[in-house]
């Protein structure tokens, strides 16, 4: 059921984007697909195209996550957003900790992300793994061209589409319900956290960064376990997202040398240096936590 209301929520809100673009650039709905269509082929056409993808993205985030996440929470489950949360989060211990975990774990993630990267599959499958680096490919240019930023209200919009709204959406949806649902269903807390986490993974049909993009989720899900509030999840998750949006802009103004989105030259050592760190923080906010029961 829940699948029912991921996939109308889809519908929902492609139908809901073509009526603000047809509103708002005197179309109807079949012009409006159509350049929906050639949005998508050629999406550096116009300075505007920037804006209308980003709307684009926050509308489908919206009507595919959160919205059909919450419709399902309080009319099929019958449960409320506080429901969410074992534990208020005044009791959570640690909210600053959670941000330096997530950032300690990016240059591990990063090395991780340069293994998935280099993966192959076995000859048969040649074909399936060239389509794959195609896909890739493209998302990376759509990637690149919507965290391209001229101006502050762009890095600000950014801020909101990619790191607000997907904190929100995600978490509510992969950690909040599935996560939850899937500890109860399997008895077992671990199997639950990384089964959603490998859904998490999947939905995003980005194969290369498969393994890393899974590290992530199981990392928001052991937070939200051992927090017992939604709302760490979700801040480690706008953390993540929202400071990489942040350093892309700092890199392209020339205020700092390092290039995140780099992970050619991600140094072995450090990695497990930060893997090392990440892992004792995470101990502490576990315990600390723990104390707080």
């Amino acid at each position: 059921m829940l699948v029912g209301f991921i996939l109308i929520g889809g519908v929902v809100s492609t139908y809901l984007l073509l009526g603000i673009l047809a509103l708002s650039k005197g179309m109807d709905f079949t012009e409006t697909q159509g350049y929906l269509k050639e949005l998508a082929i050629n999406p550096t056409g116009t300075p505007a195209n920037w804006y209308e993808l980003m709307l684009l993205q926050a509308v489908n985030h919206l009507g595919t996550f959160f919205l059909p996440s919450l419709l399902y929470w309080y009319a099929i489950e019958r449960r409320t957003w506080d429901q969410f949360n074992p534990r208020p989060v005044s009791a959570v211990a640690g909210f600053s900790i959670v941000v330096l975990i997530v950032i300690a774990f990016m240059p591990f993630d990063g090395l991780i992300i340069e293994w998935n990267q280099n993966l192959h599959l076995p000859q048969t499958l040649a074909p399936i793994e060239q389509w794959m680096r195609d896909q890739e490919q493209k998302l990376s240019g759509l990637t690149k061209y919507l965290t391209s930023f001229k101006t502050v209200g762009q890095l600000l919009i950014a801020i909101l589409v990619i790191a607000v709204i997907p904190a929100l959406g995600e978490e509510t949806l992969f950690r909040g319900i599935l996560q939850r649902n899937l500890i109860r269903w399997t008895g077992n807390a671990h199997l639950g956290i990384w089964l959603a986490a490998a859904l998490f993974s999947a939905i995003h049909v980005q194969f290369l960064g498969f393994f890393p993009r899974m590290l992530l989720g199981a990392l928001f899900g052991y937070l939200y376990l051992w927090s017992g509030n939604l709302w760490v999840s979700i801040l480690a998750h706008f953390v993540n997202n929202g400071f990489t949006v942040v350093m892309v802009y700092l890199h392209q103004k020339e205020m700092t040398t390092m290039d995140i989105e780099s992970t050619e030259t991600v140094p072995i050592l450090g990695s497990l240096v930060a893997l090392l760190v990440t892992t004792g923080l995470l101990y502490y906010f576990k315990q600390i936590n723990s104390e707080q029961t």
